[in-house]
């Protein structure tokens, strides 16, 4: 059996989240609900996810693979579903009705799963029959389901393993999930650890009266959490969410949990909630907008916590604390512990509890510390676990630590001694078991992961913004190391010694791929640098700089073997253009890319503008071959390659727009991607798949031609865009300087002066174009100041 098919039940935000994801993967759904009189639940919750942003649909066509439905005159639609997931609320008595209904219309063999995040399977079987137990297991998706990687997989040794298979499969390749194996315990792994971090963290803050700016400046970036820290997670989550986990935490939990002891009810809590400062989805938490700012201003303030109460006069306007705690980040975990100030105490007091708690839980609640540390950084964006943030300390040093505090030593910490709890033996991460002994980190079929290989070996070859490395069967890879993988000389030299090393692409190696395991494959050009040199009025050196990218895209281009870039994350300005410049492109699922230059005042100089000509122009040869091919010749009333127009508004659209496409779907549609480039779902089999599109090429093996004849339609073209243009700027729709900045983006569009439809440019004049164009936009004072706008705000500048 495989999935095919798929019905959510309960469209809440979750329920219907995990409907888009599984729309994402291009499968049906069934989205059903209760049946009211006055609205459709399940169509609505589609309608309101097509508006929502972050979007939860990763193409708005994907909306259309869901059919809603209540669970009175719809509930015959589970009859053909491979999986039915229930997202009901967290009330055993619905969850069990729920279930009776389902196996009366389930078909035989189909998968049950419920998504609670804090009712034990156990409970959830309780009555159930023999036949839906089998089938039955618990899938935890976590918010939003689009974007957050972990699924938490719990299941019976009475589930039927061809089942569990079935599901961690498609979860895994399908929606792009971590998939973690947890124990049958309260919370799982992700509730359990993070719900007594926030209570261990708000009780250190009312004790030592600690003021939220500290308390979440120095639990964010310098122990590698994101920047919501604590504080701002409540708040994002929902403060009225903070009783109702405790609630439900402490029905289950043992007698003995150490959660049971630092519980504390503080009063202040459910006034805020009666208040209606629920968080952001309310008046405010912890933090809120003055709403006694003048018009047009935006005041943040914080809440000065005190423990029997709360007020809105303890808003005050937030501060931005200056702690060598803060600072000491850089320098790792144990750094900002030891540091003598409030945020240093404030982080020991807090982490010391949490990561004790973690390590007193294995194998409670998982059978290996790997799949804790997993699941924490993949449900939660940590980028450690608690047992890597205990190798950062230093075991010994913690558990000695521990000791001076009063703090119970977990055994597992004893266990491991003056050891850590990870290392690495010959080219291989392993972990400590509870057994004692070492064992290897497993990685499952179809993952390949660049951490792994450098554990393994060194690069091929490398300088100070780039490393390339051997992944095995003729196949390099070039990684960007540089500050947010930006483009600089050293880049481009690396590439054209990887072109050169490679050769032919008979010898040693045959391709390349081009990928990095960062946030984000790249935000484009070195723009700190690029400012050092306008600044100083280097123009020569700026000149040779444009120069450089365009020869290495170029060469790139036209190399005697294949390159196949794998971003993920952001490829922006000239990240989106190496795309452009590759054979194919695999990309992560959540690519994020787009010709961004018009933002600073600026144009895509390293061939983005003729690569988008190119693309629009191919695209519609393609459409004009299948319209002959359906309707025949004569109903064509034009051939592509005599009106070029069509493709330079769509190029002058997209860039001018500098449209970013919010996925790798979308990117297809805008036209970054082509259709034959591939999709990769899990980010952690990005690599693999990128590897096997390279061998895949190589076979056989055909350099493109270069372009020698471009059709454009010339000032003819031009003026018409200038036109569009004038039109936006009467309008206010555009400023004075996107007037300019489309002025020289339609020049290169239209091919120049020089020509016209009969008279076609090749593709390095085209790329000459472009650089002259970008040269003089450079040059221009508005130019600067926008670059130095993005540099400061890290936002576009709109006048």
């Amino acid at each position: 059996m495989s999935i095919e098919k798929v019905a959510v039940i309960g469209s809440g935000v979750m329920g219907s989240g995990i409907a888009a994801q599984v729309a994402n993967a291009g499968l049906e759904v069934v989205l059903l609900d209760i049946k009211l009189e006055d609205k459709n639940l399940a169509a609505d919750a589609i309608a309101r996810m097509l508006k929502t942003d972050p979007a939860s649909f990763m193409h708005k066509n994907n909306a259309k693979l869901i059919t809603p439905g209540n669970l009175e005159d719809d509930i015959e639609l589970l009859s053909d579903c491979d999986w039915i997931i229930e997202v009901v609320l967290e009330d055993l008595k619905i969850k069990h009705a729920t279930y009776e209904k389902i196996q009366k219309h389930r078909k035989k063999g189909s998968i049950v799963t419920s998504n609670t995040s804090t009712i034990p399977l156990s409970k959830l079987a309780e009555g159930q029959p023999d036949e839906f137990v089998k089938d039955f297991m618990i899938t935890h998706f976590f918010n939003p389901p689009r974007y957050m990687r972990l699924l938490e997989l719990i299941v019976s040794d009475k589930t039927d393993k061809k089942a569990v298979e079935i599901v961690r499969e498609f979860c895994d390749l399908s929606l792009g999930k971590g998939v973690v194996v947890c124990n049958d315990t309260p919370g799982f792994i992700v509730n359990r650890l993070l719900v007594f971090w926030m209570q261990a963290a708000v009780n250190a803050a009312v004790e030592d009266n600690v003021p939220i700016e500290i308390a979440d400046a120095v639990m964010g970036k310098p122990i590698g959490v994101p920047k919501t820290a604590v504080f701002g997670l409540i708040d994002l989550v929902g403060v009225d969410l903070m009783p109702y986990l405790s609630s439900s935490m402490l029905s289950t939990l043992p007698e003995d949990d150490e959660y049971r002891k630092i519980y504390k009810d503080h009063a202040f809590v459910g006034q805020m909630i009666e208040a209606g400062y629920n968080g952001r989805k309310g008046k405010g938490g912890f933090y809120r907008l003055n709403p006694d700012a003048p018009k047009g201003e935006r005041e943040k303030q914080t809440l000065k916590l005190e423990a029997d109460k709360f007020d809105e006069d303890q808003y005050h306007k937030a501060d931005k604390p200056k702690l060598a705690s803060v600072e000491a980040g850089r320098e790792g975990l144990r750094a900002v512990v030891e540091t003598d100030d409030d945020g240093g105490h404030y982080a020991w007091k807090v982490l010391s509890q949490t990561l004790a708690y973690a390590a007193s839980l294995v194998p409670q609640i998982a059978d290996t510390i790997a799949d804790v540390d997993q699941a924490m950084r993949l449900g939660t964006n940590w980028k450690k676990g608690p047992f890597e943030m205990i190798d950062a300390l230093g075991p010994k040093w913690f558990a000695e630590k521990l000791g001076e505090a009063g703090i119970a030593v977990p055994e597992m910490v004893t266990k491991v001694g003056d050891g850590t709890f990870y290392r690495v033996e010959n080219g291989k991460q392993q972990y400590f078991g509870t057994d004692g002994k070492y064992h290897d980190v497993q990685r499952a079929e179809g993952v390949l992961l660049l951490s792994d290989i450098k554990l393994a070996s060194d690069p091929v070859m490398k300088n100070a913004s780039a490393s390339v490395w051997d992944i095995g069967d003729g196949v390099l890879c070039f990684e960007h190391t540089s500050k947010m993988n930006t483009f600089d000389e050293q880049i481009f030299e690396l590439l054209h010694k990887s072109i050169k090393t490679i050769g032919d692409g008979t010898g040693e190696y045959k391709s390349l791929v081009i990928y990095n395991e960062a946030s984000h494959f790249s935000a484009g050009a070195n723009l700190g640098l690029a400012m050092f040199a306008i600044n100083i009025a280097l123009w020569p050196q700026v000149e040779e700089f444009v120069a450089g990218g365009q020869k290495a895209f170029m060469a790139l281009k036209y190399a005697p073997f294949p390159v196949v870039s794998a971003p993920s994350g952001m490829a922006l300005g000239g990240g989106c253009e190496i795309l452009l410049a590759s054979d194919a492109v695999q990309a992560h699922a959540e690519t994020y890319c787009g010709l961004v230059e018009v933002g600073v005042g600026l144009i895509p100089g390293w061939g983005g503008c003729k690569e988008m000509i190119l693309r629009f122009q191919e695209k519609e040869r393609e459409q004009f071959a299948k319209g002959v091919e359906k309707h025949g010749k004569d109903a064509m009333w034009f051939a592509p390659d005599t009106t070029p127009v069509g493709a330079t508004r769509k190029a002058f659209e997209v860039i001018g727009l500098a449209a970013v496409a919010k996925s790798a779907a979308e990117a297809k549609s805008i036209g970054y991607l082509r259709e034959s480039d591939g999709i990769t779902m899990n980010r952690d089999r990005l690599l693999f798949d990128a590897k096997q599109r390279a061998l895949e090429l190589a076979k056989g093996y055909e350099v493109p031609e270069k372009v020698e004849e471009i059709r454009m339609p010339g000032p003819a073209g031009k003026m018409a865009l200038d036109l569009a243009v004038s039109d936006l700027r009467k309008s206010g729709k555009a400023t004075p300087y996107d007037v300019t900045v489309s002025d020289h983006l339609a020049t290169v569009l239209s091919g120049g002066d020089k020509a016209d439809w009969t008279n076609p440019i090749s593709e390095d004049d085209l790329v000459k174009l472009e650089r002259t164009e970008f040269m003089k936009l450079v040059r221009n004072e508005g130019t600067m100041a926008r670059i130095e706008h993005m540099l400061e705000k890290g936002k576009p500048l709109r006048n």
